[in-house]
């Protein structure tokens, strides 16, 4: 079972990647999962049902490097979804 703060943060991944796959960085969920590495059979189970045990860690990972997602808000809902571009 997962706790209220995990599914809290599945939940904005899971916003995050919405966002990303909106703004054409990248094709689909498919893609993301292809590009990292990620059992997209999982990750789709995951998102149906956050009470599964499947998310892992090393999937915030490419967000917040690749992707420009900010940690802080992935983790903590504060702040703005994206890092300002430098």
């Amino acid at each position: 079972m997962n706790t209220v703060i995990s599914k809290q943060i599945m939940e904005r991944f899971y916003s995050a990647l919405d966002a990303i796959i909106a703004m054409k960085k990248i094709r689909g969920v498919n893609t993301y999962c292809r590009l990292n590495n990620i059992d997209r059979r999982n990750f789709i189970a995951q998102r149906k049902d956050l009470e599964r045990g499947w998310f892992q860690l090393s999937w915030l990972y490419p967000m917040v490097k690749e992707y420009g997602v900010s940690a802080k808000w992935l983790l903590t809902g504060f702040g703005r979804m994206f890092e300002e571009q430098k």
